[in-house]
């Protein structure tokens, strides 16, 4: 099938690129020139696992262009997907902006398509959305029906950053929420191949479907870090807690790790969202509150956790190991690393810092940190190692890497080091 994607960010590369490999002509559509000559010269903006080599094969094999020309874009394919970026406004609600400029370019473009296309919204919107805004104007502006000369429907991602790939290419669940059964048709038909639950529902259930499974996971996030608080205060492993909580197969193992809490492009927006759009119908989304609440606190806990013991952090230098808000990716978006790193620079600290994939991005936002070229020369001569983010490289620190600071104060914001390879002696202390 043709298929067109407008947005080529982390959703949009991410899918056009799956959808390549499974074999269909794809069309990326931006702004952004220097996106479009990258994914054409086969070079991946973002960095995810596997990304790079599929890229580069379906550039080489025709299979996956990009391009600024959104009409012809449209024209030119069978199918679009939207996928361009939904950010927060002040209030948490998201801004339609860039959905509903998009609307309109493909509703013009439709004016001049004889043929039957079908409009898919991909990127996280409110339940309501496509209905009321994206249909509404597509129609306007194509002076056209929808569910009659074009179709509509609602097919939310479950990409998880770092695990996009593999997400895409063997889901758990397809959700697809449509306005009639042909736009429901021609959206099945591009997952054909792939054995899992196909969820056939309305756009606004679609929608819905998307921001409860998040809001849950951010939910059971916050959880288990308030549990984690409280274990800390009773000396208990809140990760043995965990682990026994998993076995109960209605709670289940995943997102039970205490720490810095969550972050990223998804979670953090979508709970606020979701928390905003309650409001604007008379809810007090309670449970949500509170859930947004205790993450954003959560990121403190590691810097009062490191005053308790060293007092004085003003002109000591403190090694900061992991700046993406997960590993896998070099995404520093609501990266509880953030909250740590201004609340240092800002204590007057020395902050040495190191990701394996994120430093430069981190770098825009504080140049006055100094980065480094690996967790050891971090963490030689500092008075003070922060853990932030569960790289697998960090797994493979010692007590003689860290015997080489000027005191041996670690402290884990994630449970990452390998108790084979340090001992209590050296001071870890999450």
């Amino acid at each position: 099938m043709k298929i067109s994607i407008i947005g080529s960010g982390y959703v949009g590369l991410v899918t056009g690129t799956c959808f390549a490999e499974l074999g269909n002509s794809v069309t990326l559509v931006d702004v952004v020139k220097d996106k479009i000559d990258k994914i054409n010269s086969g070079i991946a903006h973002i960095y995810e696992e596997k990304i790079d080599s599929m890229l580069k094969n379906n550039v080489g094999h025709g299979r996956l262009k990009a391009t600024t020309h959104l009409e012809k874009a449209v024209l030119d394919t069978h199918i679009t997907f939207i996928a361009v970026g939904t950010p927060s406004r002040k209030d948490g609600s998201i801004d339609l902006v860039y959905i509903k400029s998009v609307s309109e370019e493909i509703g013009k473009a439709l004016r001049k398509k004889d043929e039957y296309h079908t409009v898919v919204v991909k990127s996280t919107v409110v339940p309501g959305t496509t209905e009321d805004v994206v249909l509404p104007l597509l129609e306007k502006h194509s002076g056209k029906k929808a569910g009659k000369d074009f179709g509509v429907a609602m097919n939310p991602e479950f990409l998880r950053e770092g695990k996009a790939v593999n997400d895409f290419m063997n889901p758990d669940r397809i959700v697809i929420g449509s306005i009639d059964e042909k736009s429901h048709g021609r959206v099945e038909a591009l997952y054909r191949e792939f054995k899992c639950n196909v969820l056939k529902t309305n756009p606004r259930t679609a929608e819905m479907i998307k921001y409860a499974s998040n809001a849950f996971l951010a939910t059971k996030i916050s959880f288990i870090n308030e549990i984690g608080n409280l274990c800390k205060k009773l000396d208990i492993n809140s990760y043995e807690v965990a682990d026994g909580m998993g076995f109960d197969d209605r709670i289940e193992r995943k997102f039970l790790n205490s720490g810095t809490g969550y972050g990223g492009s998804c979670f953090p927006k979508d709970v606020k969202a979701i928390i905003a759009k309650g409001k604007e119908k008379g809810l007090k989304m309670e449970l949500l509150d509170a859930a947004e609440n205790v993450n954003r606190d959560q990121p403190l806990r590691i810097t009062d956790m490191l005053r308790e013991k060293m007092p004085v952090i003003r002109g000591k230098t403190v090694a900061v190991l992991g700046l993406a808000f997960k590993p896998g990716t070099d995404d520093i978006r609501e990266s509880p690393s953030l909250v740590v790193v201004s609340e240092l620079l800002e204590s007057g600290a020395n902050v040495r810092a190191y990701d394996p994939q994120a430093s430069e991005n981190f770098s825009k936002e504080f140049p006055d940190a100094e980065y480094m070229s690996s967790a050891e020369a971090a963490i030689e001569g500092a008075d003070a190692c922060l853990l932030l983010t569960e790289w697998d490289e960090f797994r493979n620190l010692t007590d003689d890497d860290f015997k080489k600071m000027s005191r041996p104060i670690v402290i884990e914001g994630r449970t990452i080091l390998n108790p084979k390879n340090v001992s209590k002696i050296v001071g870890v202390c999450w």
